[in-house]
């Protein structure tokens, strides 16, 4: 389609090595070891980020794999799919190690779950972070939280994954301890990097080199709240950029106002959401924030199948401003987070989002929807 119908001359199976910024071409060789240069205008830099593999002995026996691509994906499952796989460790316990740990629990595979952090999802408020927890280990997973892993043994019958306090007999492991941006090839060629050596660009997607753009999660971009540089890698931003790198490209300049973090991810029956800033990243960002944790439901409170939604809030004392929302819920929480991502754009305050209008119906919340009632509630303290 890119080639035919688009007349994109798409090369694959020709990665780029070097960028010489002076010359204004790219370098690579084939798969096959034959040269290539391409010259340009203008250059985009959409590299990706790259699964974060830590340094431990071991983790080169097949048997040990991580999921970023869809090359990734089919490994997994013909992995799963031509062996009797009973028992996997996850190490990590990010969103995609909570997704997997969903999937493979779901094909009846006994799942354990390690890293060296003691907290369980440390960006997430304690007590949602805590029903969480709970919902996973009620389907079965077993988390050892605070255990450093020193090393991965083959045995000869499966794999051993060796912690601090324990040792995990396992048949296979996966590596799911994050991602990091790979700017590598920019940093080579001597463009700027920002937070977590993203590529730095402007809010038109420009690098420190004015014929260089960066989108996708090699780059970095401006939060919303803070109005500082951040690196958070999502699908929406990630798309938003590419079209406004085209745009300017081409002449209609485009500037992209920045990221709140809204994300959400299903784990198990849980829906986890948030949008802005936990109570500790507004502290670190210089605000002066309150709190406050609720528990509502996600249906009015005489409707049938009605479910617990915790809400933790965040707002500035000094200038009452909402900062951050974080929802955990079995129903109605991954489209509820974006009432609040939408008042972080408009910079509203808490008392502004507490009158906004928002819907009610019996089927799907109560009267007052419960990031009113966290408002209302949060108002208190400001």
């Amino acid at each position: 389609m890119f080639r035919e119908k688009q007349g994109i001359n798409l090369l694959t199976g020709h990665p780029v090595n070097r960028i010489d910024r002076n010359a204004k071409v790219v370098n690579g060789a084939t798969l096959e070891g034959q040269p290539f240069e391409a010259a340009y205008d203008k250059l985009l830099i959409a590299t990706g980020a790259t699964p974060i593999l830590p340094a431990l002995p071991g983790i080169e026996h097949p048997g040990v794999m991580v999921l970023k691509t869809l090359a990734d994906g089919r490994r997994i499952k013909e992995y799963l799919s031509s062996r009797s796989i009973k028992n996997a460790v996850i190490i990590g316990m990010g969103y995609i190690a909570l997704e997997m740990c969903e999937a493979l629990r779901t094909l009846g595979i006994e799942v354990t779950m390690a890293k060296p952090n003691p907290r369980f999802l440390p960006w997430l408020e304690e007590k949602l972070a805590e029903v969480v927890k709970d919902e996973i280990t009620t389907n079965g997973a077993r988390l050892h939280l605070g255990q450093g892993i020193t090393e991965i043994v083959n045995n000869g019958d499966g794999l051993q994954v060796v912690c601090e306090d324990l040792t995990v007999e396992t048949d296979m492991v996966l590596v799911a301890t994050g991602v990091s941006p790979s700017s590598e090839i920019a940093a080579t060629a001597g463009i700027d990097l920002g937070p977590n050596n993203a590529i730095a660009v402007d809010r038109q997607l420009r690098t420190s080199d004015p014929n260089v753009f960066a989108a996708g999660d090699c780059a970095d971009a401006y939060h919303v709240v803070t109005d500082q540089k951040t690196w958070i890698p999502l699908a929406l931003r990630a798309n938003r950029a590419g079209w406004a790198v085209a745009d300017n490209v081409c002449g209609r300049k485009v500037e992209l106002p920045g990221v709140a973090g809204t994300a959400v991810f299903k784990v198990f029956d849980l829906q986890v959401a948030r949008t802005g800033l936990s109570r500790e990243e507004a502290i670190a960002a210089g605000f002066d924030p309150a709190e406050v944790v609720i528990k509502s439901r996600s249906r009015a409170h005489a409707h049938p199948g009605a479910t617990p939604i915790h809400v933790s809030m965040v707002g500035d004392i000094k200038t009452g401003r909402l900062l951050g929302v974080q929802m955990v819920g079995k129903e109605g929480v991954a489209h509820r987070i974006n009432a609040p991502a939408v008042a972080l754009h408009a910079v509203m305050t808490v008392e502004q989002f507490s009158q906004t209008d928002l819907s009610y119906a019996p089927p799907f919340g109560p009267t007052w929807d419960p990031c009113l009632t966290a408002a209302n509630q949060l108002l208190k303290k400001l």
